[in-house]
């Protein structure tokens, strides 16, 4: 990481400014010309700090996200992922048309229990129909398994890095304070814009 860093004052390491708008630059022109093509996005971010913004974002650019616990497994397999969503909307559907009320009231509050779990923990992603084409990943340290996982299957990464964290193992890492809420809404929001931009792009230019 010594290259990421500009100094240390009284035990804490300085994050290297030049280098954060350098990776954050080329991490913007590649999910432009991402979205451009119609490429799917992953945003994954779980940490209390991280998790609205994360969520706010991803609405924003109409991307999937998980802002909850990771569930091992949600990508490199997938397919017990697509049978968890599809049970997610069948119950979403089944509360919307009022049966869920209709059943016993065992069955229905054991359904309902399901679907909160299923909602706080899949409903960034209810709308995704296969793997992301690119993961943007809020704290490698935290969301190391998600990026093990992208890793496995060869999906691209960004990844938001603090001075602690390895920067070789995403395709992307900007260096900033990933505990810090202004740095994360700063870098979300300037990749968000890029992946609007290129979406309209596309929109201009089919």
């Amino acid at each position: 990481m010594a290259p990421y860093i500009s100094a240390k004052r009284k035990g804490i390491h300085i994050t290297n400014l030049t280098r954060t708008a350098r990776f954050l630059s080329e991490a913007c022109d590649l999910v432009f010309d991402a979205a451009s093509r119609r490429k799917q996005f992953l945003i994954v971010g779980t940490k209390n700090k991280a998790a609205d913004s994360v969520a706010r974002a991803a609405i924003r650019a109409r991307c999937h996200y998980v802002n909850k616990k990771w569930l091992g497994g949600i990508l490199t397999n997938w397919s017990t992922t697509e049978t968890r969503l599809q049970k997610f909307r069948d119950l979403r559907m089944e509360q919307k048309t009022g049966r869920l009320n209709r059943l016993p009231k065992g069955d229905a509050a054991r359904l309902k229990r399901q679907l909160t779990h299923l909602q706080t923990y899949l409903g960034g992603i209810k709308y995704m129909t296969g793997l992301p084409d690119i993961v943007i990943i809020v704290d490698q340290q935290e969301e190391y398994t998600a990026l093990r996982e992208c890793m496995t299957l060869g999906i691209p990464t960004i990844c938001l890095i603090d001075t602690n964290c390895d920067p070789d193992l995403a395709d992307i890492s900007i260096p900033t304070n990933d505990d810090a809420i202004a740095s994360i809404r700063l870098i979300l929001n300037k990749l968000v814009f890029a992946i609007c931009e290129g979406r309209s792009s596309y929109i201009r230019n089919p």
